[in-house]
C-alpha cells in the first residue's frame, strides 16, 4: 500500500482510542512505580471523551488527530495533555491538505509532531521521556520512505522502533517530571509517557495496515 486516504482515517483514531482504553490499568501501574500513578486514568479520560464526542461524525485522519489533540490539550490534567495535544495537532497541521497520505507524508507528519513537542519541552533522547519512543519511530518511517518502502514494510519497522525506544527507558535515569526527583532510583522502570506513546504508535500502525 503506497498511500491511504486521509478521508478514511477514522478507524485509525478509534484503534488508538482502544489501545489506550485497554491499557488504562497498565499505564497507571507503570506510572505508579516512579510517578503519581494517574497517567492511565488521564489518558483514558481524554481518549474516551474524544471517542464519545465524535462518535457519530465522519472525520479524516488529520481532522481526528486535531480534534483529539484539542481534547487532550484542554480537558485532561497533568503535563501529558499539552504534550500529546501538541504532537497530534502539529501532525494534523502538517497533513491537513493531503488527500492521499504516503509513507513519506506520514513520516513528515510524525516529524512535525516531534518538532512541536521539542518546542515545548527540552527533553532529548536518553532523558527517559516519550521522546525516547517518538524520535526513533520518526527516524524509522523517514528511513522507510527514503528506501521507497510501502506501508506494509514501514509500519512493522516503526512498531519495532517504538518498542525498542520504550524499552530503552528502563535503564535510564529520569531527567524530567515527578520521577526526576528520584534520581538513580528511577532506573529500572519504564517511563509511562514512553509506554503510552508506544501504545499509540503501534495502534496507529495497525490502523493504517487495516486500511490496506
Amino acid at each position: 500500500m503506497k498511500t491511504f486516504k486521509n478521508s478514511a482515517g477514522k478507524p485509525i483514531l478509534l484503534k488508538m482510542v482502544k489501545g489506550i482504553q485497554e491499557n488504562k490499568q497498565y499505564l497507571g501501574d507503570v506510572d505508579g512505580l516512579i510517578g503519581d500513578g494517574d497517567h492511565g486514568m488521564n489518558m483514558n479520560k481524554g481518549f474516551t471523551i474524544f471517542e464519545e464526542r465524535f462518535a457519530d461524525e465522519d472525520y479524516s485522519f488529520t481532522e481526528g488527530l486535531d480534534n483529539l489533540g484539542m481534547v487532550l490539550m484542554n480537558e485532561i490534567g497533568g503535563s501529558m495533555g499539552p504534550i500529546y495535544g501538541t504532537i497530534f495537532m502539529d501532525m494534523a497541521e502538517a497533513g491537513e491538505d493531503l488527500e492521499d497520505i504516503s509513507v513519506e507524508d506520514f513520516g513528515n507528519m510524525l516529524e512535525k509532531g516531534l518538532e512541536g513537542l521539542c518546542g515545548i519541552v527540552d527533553a532529548k533522547v536518553g532523558d527517559k521521556t516519550l521522546v525516547d519512543t517518538l524520535s526513533p519511530s520518526v527516524d524509522s518511517v523517514k528511513a522507510s520512505a527514503a528506501a521507497g518502502e510501502e506501508f506494509e514494510a514501514a509500519m512493522p519497522k516503526m512498531k519495532a522502533a517504538a518498542e525498542a525506544g520504550r524499552d530503552s527507558t528502563k535503564d535510564l535515569v529520569a531527567k524530567f517530571g515527578r520521577s526526576a526527583r528520584l534520581g538513580e532510583r528511577s532506573r529500572g522502570v519504564l517511563d509511562a509517557g514512553a509506554t503510552s506513546c508506544c501504545i499509540i504508535l503501534c495502534a496507529m500502525a495497525d490502523g493504517i495496515m487495516e486500511l490496506a
